[in-house]
Parts: C-alpha cells; structure tokens; sequence
C-alpha cells in the first residue's frame, strides 16, 4: 500500500478519526469527549466486517490497513484511533507503518487490572481473536507476573452491545453464562477484576455488573485512551467547521436505529463511507 504522509501544517478542524469494527468504539468516543470537548471528531465503523472476532489475523489486517488508508486520504485526521482491541493486537503495527500520522491502539487493560486486584485474580473478556493473540501474553507476562490471568472468549457480547445501542432488547442470558463460565474455571470464583478487552463491553456496564456482582471492578482502557490522544494533540488548534460525523461501511437496515445513540452523543450527521 502506498504511505500516505500527513499535512506539515494541521488545520484547526482535522478531526480525530476513531475506528472500530462496530459501536463499540463509542465508548472511546465518550471518553475522548469528555477529555477534549472541542476536538472535531470522525467515528468511522465497519459494519460491512463485523464481527472481526471470527476472522481470521490476515483478514483483519487487511481490512483495517486499507481502510484506514482510504479515510485518511478522504478525510486528513490529525491522529487515527482504533478503539478496537481485536484490530489493534493484530494490525497496529502494519497500519503505523503505512500511515504517516500518530495513531492510538486500544489494548486490553490488564496492567491496571493487576494494580487494582487484592486476590490476584483477574477475569478477562474479549473476541476470539483478541484472547489468542500473542500481545497478549507479552501483556500479561510484563504487567501480572504473579497473578492468575483468565481469560474467556465472550462473542455474544459484542452482538448484545450492538442490539442495546439500537434500542433493542440485550441477550442478559448470554452475559450470564460468560460469568458462570469465568466462575467455572480454576480460581474463577475469587476473580475481583474484570477486564472489559473489547471496547464493545463498556456499553453493557451495568448488565456486567449485575451478572458478576459488586465484589468484581470492571476496567477497560476508555479514559487511558483519551489522554493518550489529548497528550499527542496537545497545543494544536481545534476548531469544528462541521458537526461531528459517523459514516459506516454497510447499511443493512440498522443504521436508523443507531441514531438516537448517535445523537445523544452530538452526532447527527450519518453516512456511509
């Protein structure tokens, strides 16, 4: 793919670009927002892949290089967000090095996870493709040597935040078995950290904590994200010249039922890309 270098000059309304397979990245969003209220921002999801949990790591890579190639040269961001941990364990390194702008991966949160555990054992949710990854081990080897890490591949969820944006009923039974199925496991009862490793999960907070109770914290890497890209952003110019926007690379009938969720975060201006 051809490297695609950034403007020498950023203007006041680049946006920030966040990227992720589906809505699950708008919990980034949120956190993004509330750091930096006058960043213009671009939400960018592809629909048209979703799930990225069951393909394969050629694919995803491939997806994720080229698509943020073609919104890069469509749309100039300052700084491209992946607010997906899936695409970011797999594709970070391949899009940094076709891209020549900042951009910001999204990782599971086990380092604060094994600050926070008093019972060194810490549950793990995420894709199929996340859990697997190698960076993952790295994750665990340099940040929780000496706790117990469980990790469980949790898809459902991913299907259950999508409906719960949408307005629809959420699938509580499938939040329920990923707890009975964590519990199962060695140790799985005295788990007092959860980490949410999909930006998906955050959106279904309270159902988490209903079906895993009140001993058990839940942490994902939202607010970590944010001041990472306020860092990078510091002291340049912002200003919108537009209203903040999502485009999507499918409508198969469920982007109307998105934009309530979409508005109430300020964005009003749906497209596809």
């Amino acid at each position: 793919m051809t490297q695609i270098a950034a403007a020498p000059d950023i203007a006041a309304d680049a946006p920030v670009l966040i990227f992720d397979s589906g809505v699950g990245g708008l919990s980034v969003l949120d956190a993004v927002r509330a750091a930096m209220p006058d960043a213009p921002l671009i939400y960018a999801a592809d629909t048209a892949g979703l799930p990225y949990g069951s393909k394969s790591e050629a694919e995803i890579a491939a997806r994720v290089a080229g698509l943020l190639g073609r919104m890069s040269e469509r749309y100039r961001p300052r700084l491209a967000c992946i607010a997906c941990n899936t695409a970011s364990t797999i594709a970070l390194g391949m899009v940094r090095d076709v891209l020549h702008l900042p951009i910001v991966g999204t990782v599971p949160a086990i380092k604060p996870a094994a600050e926070r555990t008093r019972t060194g054992t810490i549950g793990l949710i995420g894709t199929e493709a996340t859990i697997r990854q190698a960076y993952v081990d790295k994750l665990e080897a340099e940040f929780a040597k000496g706790k117990t890490l469980l990790r469980l591949a949790a898809p459902d969820l991913v299907a259950a935040a999508e409906a719960k944006l949408r307005g629809e009923p959420v699938d509580v039974a499938a939040i329920e078995r990923a707890a009975a199925n964590l519990a199962r496991m060695a140790d799985g009862k005295v788990i007092d950290v959860l980490v949410l490793a999909c930006t998906h999960f955050p959106l279904l907070a309270d159902e988490l904590r209903a079906a895993f109770g009140p001993d058990v914290a839940l942490v994902d890497g939202a607010e970590g994200i944010a001041r990472r890209i306020a860092h990078l952003t510091q002291g340049q110019p912002m200003a919108r010249s537009r209203p903040d926007r999502a485009v999507f690379t499918s409508d198969d009938g469920r982007l109307d039922p998105l934009r309530p969720a979409l508005a109430a975060r300020g964005i009003t201006d749906v497209g596809l890309l």
